[in-house]
Parts: structure tokens; C-alpha cells; sequence
């Protein structure tokens, strides 16, 4: 195995036992709020904690780009990209859809991935070149060869109100086209389905780098796409994802482009 990548799943896991430790314990916690909508609780920090603990125990010079405790800079071209909990508000109602997600890029590419479902003990890995796994056993996106008979997941832009009327619309017609659509709540594990061809493909507006690029590395491994709303492979920057397999990826961009604002066209 990757050495990277077992240091990414020994951290995930231990992250994770801190996660199911503290769901007992969440009417307890101390919750504080970030932004509009967006919470972090003592649960949060602590597996972000533990996580970095375990990375720079192997790798001290390896830079950290976290979602709780931000960027730390490092001596070398490698950083790891991590969320400790993605999914809070689905945590803090006990409402069983999170994950932990952890990716190590070396010079702005993607080479290892890992994102963790505690509940579920369900682990989804990639390494660069040796393909897409779920407990060890090798994953593909799905086959799907277009949006009739699809599932399709997505996310609200509940951070981005001023994109709330350009999404309805595209929600709307992307209703029309499909089977279903799935909003469960944590981008990372939405990402991880698509991988695993549980989903057939993904949108979102205005995700942050922590919460797709494991995400990203597992489904391109698995066969997939993923690009930016131009088309592009610019998403880390926009925060705005589509993924699937070439056909429904196409297909997913052909059906909202119609719908987007001047400031979602990228």
C-alpha cells in the first residue's frame, strides 16, 4: 500500500472513533457559529486534531490545508487537504450522513484519497494510477449512458443565498430529466457514491477545496469526470462541481447551463 495512504487511513479512522465517541455526547457539545449556516462544534476540532497529529508525525514537513484550523505551510510540494467532519449539521441532528475526508496533492496534483463513513465503517481510498476502492474492494462510477433513469445528488447552496433562484431552476429541470435527485448532506460522501456508482453523477454550487478533493481523486480513479460549470477543471477555485461519467457529466452541464447567472458560468 501507499505509505500515504495508510497514514491517510490510520488518521481517518482515528478521527472517526472520535466522531462516534462524540454523537452520544452532541446535545452536550460546545457548537459555535462560522458564517450563515454554518456550524463546528468541540467534535470538529478535535478529529481535525488528531488527524494532523498523526500526519505530521510522519511527514513534519508536509504542508495542512484544513477546514477548522486553516493553511500551515511546509518545506516541501506536498499538502494535505482535510475536513474532519463533513456533514456537521447532519451530526449535530444525529442524522446519520457524514464522513472524513482527507486527500495529499504534490504540486497541486491529487495522489492519494481517503473518505471515511464511521457509521457505516465504510472506507473509500485512491491512490493515483491503482484505481478507486471501498474496504478493499475495487469501485467503478456508473455505467449510465444518460440522465433518463438517473440518480443524481446534489447539495443547496445554504452558505450562498444570492444563488438560491438559479438553483431551483436548475433543480427543477434537472427533476424532469432524471429518476430522482438525493441531497443527503455531506459532499465528500455524495462524492465517494458517485465513485462507487451508488450515484450516477453530482452538482453543486460553491464547495470548498476540503469538502471534493478526495472526492475528486476517487471517482477520477473510478472512471469518472469531474469539472467546473464551464467545463473546465478550474472547481477548486469556483467551488462548483459536476462529476459522473463522461455521458452524464455532459449531460448534467448541458441541462444546467441554461439556468446559469453570469457569476456561475465558470
Amino acid at each position: 500500500m501507499n505509505p500515504a495512504l495508510n497514514i491517510a487511513i490510520t488518521a481517518a479512522r482515528r478521527a472517526g472513533s472520535q466522531i462516534l465517541r462524540g454523537l452520544d455526547q452532541r446535545h452536550e457539545l460546545q457548537i459555535d457559529v462560522k458564517g450563515q449556516n454554518d456550524f463546528v462544534s468541540e467534535v470538529d476540532r478535535n478529529a481535525e486534531k488528531s488527524i494532523i497529529d498523526v500526519i505530521q508525525k510522519a511527514y513534519p514537513e508536509h504542508a495542512i490545508l484544513a477546514e477548522e484550523s486553516g493553511s500551515q505551510e511546509g518545506k516541501m510540494e506536498y499538502e494535505w487537504i482535510i475536513d474532519p467532519l463533513d456533514g456537521t449539521t447532519n451530526f449535530l441532528h444525529g442524522n446519520p450522513q457524514f464522513s472524513v475526508s482527507i486527500a495529499l496533492r504534490h504540486k497541486k496534483r491529487l495522489e492519494v484519497a481517503v473518505v471515511y463513513d464511521p457509521l457505516r465503517d465504510e472506507l473509500f481510498t485512491a491512490s493515483r494510477g491503482e484505481g478507486a476502492q471501498l474496504n478493499g474492494r475495487k469501485i467503478r462510477v456508473s455505467g449510465l449512458p444518460s440522465l433518463q433513469g438517473a440518480l443524481i445528488g446534489t447539495g443547496f447552496p445554504f452558505k450562498y443565498q444570492q444563488h438560491i433562484d438559479a438553483y431551483m431552476a436548475m433543480f427543477k429541470v434537472m427533476l424532469q430529466q432524471v429518476a430522482d435527485l438525493r441531497r443527503p448532506g455531506s459532499a465528500a460522501l455524495d462524492l465517494a457514491y458517485v465513485a462507487s456508482g451508488r450515484l450516477d453523477g453530482f452538482w453543486e454550487i460553491g464547495l470548498q477545496p476540503w469538502d471534493m478533493a478526495a472526492g475528486t481523486l476517487l471517482i477520477e480513479e473510478a472512471g469518472g469526470l469531474v469539472s467546473d460549470f464551464g467545463g473546465g477543471h478550474d472547481y477548486f477555485k469556483t467551488g462548483n462541481i459536476i462529476a459522473g461519467n463522461p455521458r452524464i457529466l455532459k449531460a448534467i452541464l448541458q441541462t444546467i447551463r441554461p439556468q446559469l447567472t453570469p457569476a456561475l458560468q465558470r
